[in-house]
């Protein structure tokens, strides 16, 4: 997550799905993997969905408050925080590797996700927001590195009892591409008893959601999904098969 970001079709399709969790009994915690605003594209321009109704009837309260940010040019992971827009537990510390040296980073971001795991223990569900998604090989070690969630700190979130959720980026890779990746994450071994499942939010710029579910969750998430895919926000998400 970058702070330019902030008011984008893709919050609103994340909050909306965090909002509707939390509706269901479940207390939310979010980990931004927030790093440095780059400038180098356009990311972060999508906020068209703000002048068009369908995208109001999946929920007028988030739609609102998602508004006002972008049109006062509040465009700051911190304005999120609200308990209007989602009531959570919120862990927002940069992770940033600009002239930290190799050797370093892995000392550096461990302290960062002990912080991160510190803050939001207790929390049902977690839901982590990298810029890009799961870890690939080539940017392990890397200043990009920062960019991707680490399947240890999915882990070590589903060993403290939390339900488990990632943000994944869709590049040149097809849905079954990304669903054996999480399927491959699923069977490690180190999320016991987990229920596995994706969603993809379709509109605009594609990305998905993809859970690690604890047994005590998976009748209240299952409920909330097929909720979810039954009102107005069905147009935007599907069932990613897995």
């Amino acid at each position: 997550m970058q702070n330019r970001y902030t008011g984008d079709i893709g919050d609103f399709g994340k909050l909306g799905l965090l909002r509707r969790l939390n509706a269901a009994g479940l207390s939310v915690g979010v980990n931004w993997y927030l790093v440095p605003d780059e400038s180098h594209n356009g990311d972060g321009r999508h906020t068209g969905y703000l002048a068009r109704e369908e995208f109001r009837a999946c929920d007028e309260v988030l739609w609102r408050a998602l508004g006002d940010i972008v049109r006062l040019g509040r465009r700051q992971v911190s304005t999120l925080e609200r308990e209007e827009i989602l009531p959570a537990r919120f862990y927002s510390k940069v992770l940033d590797f600009v002239e930290i040296a190799k050797q370093e980073r892995s000392a550096r971001r461990l302290k960062w996700h002990t912080e991160a795991l510190d803050t939001l223990r207790g929390c049902d569900v977690v839901f982590t927001d990298p810029d890009n998604g799961l870890i690939v090989p080539s940017a392990k070690g890397t200043r990009k590195s920062n960019k991707f969630v680490l399947p240890e700190e999915l882990a070590d979130y589903y060993r403290a009892g939390a339900t488990v959720i990632y943000y994944q980026h869709k590049a040149r890779r097809t849905d079954v591409f990304y669903a054996g990746q999480h399927r491959q994450l699923s069977a490690s071994g180190d999320f016991p008893g987990a229920a596995a499942l994706g969603l993809k939010f379709r509109t605009t710029s594609q990305r998905y959601y993809f859970f690690l579910i604890q047994p005590r969750h998976k009748q209240a998430v299952a409920a909330c999904v097929k909720d979810l895919l039954a009102s107005p926000w069905g147009r935007h998400f599907e069932v990613v098969p897995l």
